[in-house]
């Protein structure tokens, strides 16, 4: 096997369960009483992580072209939001196993709202995604906060699809830096209107999580670099793993039997359309 592929798919296993640090710490914020205040301070500490590097990059800080930066930016924050609510109130691989239905979410946004070719594959696997959703969340328990969650998947799904309306001269650094900067004034309105006091505790955690959100990010960045994406994504469904272990060892989670099943017709079918894509390729 090409060296690189295999770099590109341990990039992408270690990046995904760095991300799962990032959504650990959010978990550990008590309750959902200042989400505001948590992801503007999210955004300030990833805006000044990448900062220096824009820097040393000598890449504009404010360049033209800001439109779809904007967009991407203000869903980024309005699914950040809802994810505080999700992480804080679902179990870590339950909200994680519903974050993972945003691919799914993307094919049929794709066919939907942008007119774009899909297959029968990729639309049967959609399907049997959203069957595995279904069978995680048991609509039946009538747990609201699953929306939350369902709502994360759909903005990482609608900014997914976005991308492609970005400009192309602008790097993936841009991107990063751009989606956390434009965000910050309507998340400082959306804080004072909250109202919360200030809390040390959550700056802290919000650093954090966004050196583990850099961490992950970068991994992303060299893996999709070093290899064809239709190679190496099933290797992301691997933070799955991450989220059962560290949601049983730090926070006494026991995912029941009905969350394995539904799992398995999440990740199942989008690792065999990965493997069919890339043996047509």
């Amino acid at each position: 096997m090409d060296r690189s592929l295999v770099l590109a798919v341990l990039l992408l296993i270690f990046g995904n369960n760095i991300a799962i640090l990032s959504d650990s710490l959010i978990k550990l914020l008590d309750g959902f009483e200042a989400p505001f205040q948590f992801v503007l301070l999210r955004q300030l500490s990833a805006a000044l992580l990448l900062l220096p590097v824009m820097l040393y990059l000598r890449r504009p800080l404010l360049p033209q072209k800001l439109r779809w930066h904007a967009t991407r930016a203000h869903i980024f924050l309005f699914g950040a939001v809802f994810m505080v609510i999700s992480l804080t109130t679902l179990p870590l691989a339950t909200a994680n196993a519903i974050f993972y239905a945003a691919p799914l979410i993307t094919v049929v946004f794709a066919r939907v709202f942008f007119k774009e070719r899909v297959t029968v594959w990729s639309l049967g696997t959609a399907a049997v995604g959203m069957l595995g959703v279904l069978v995680i969340v048991n609509p039946s328990e009538g747990n609201i906060f699953v929306l939350a969650a369902l709502v994360v998947a759909a903005s990482l799904a609608i900014n997914n699809l976005l991308i492609k309306k970005l400009p192309v001269e602008h790097s993936i650094i841009d991107t990063l830096y751009l989606t956390n900067i434009l965000g910050i004034p309507t998340t400082l309105v959306l804080t004072l209107i909250e109202g919360a006091t200030f809390d040390w505790y959550l700056f802290w955690l919000a650093i954090g999580s966004s050196c583990f959100a850099m961490i992950y990010a970068a991994t992303c960045v060299y893996a999709y670099r070093a290899a064809d994406s239709n190679k190496i994504t099933s290797a992301e469904y691997t933070g799955l793993i991450g989220a059962v272990l560290l949601g049983f060892v730090f926070f006494a989670e026991q995912p029941d039997l009905r969350f394995y099943l539904g799992s398995l017709l999440i990740v199942i079918p989008l690792t065999l359309l990965t493997w069919r894509q890339g043996k047509s390729s």
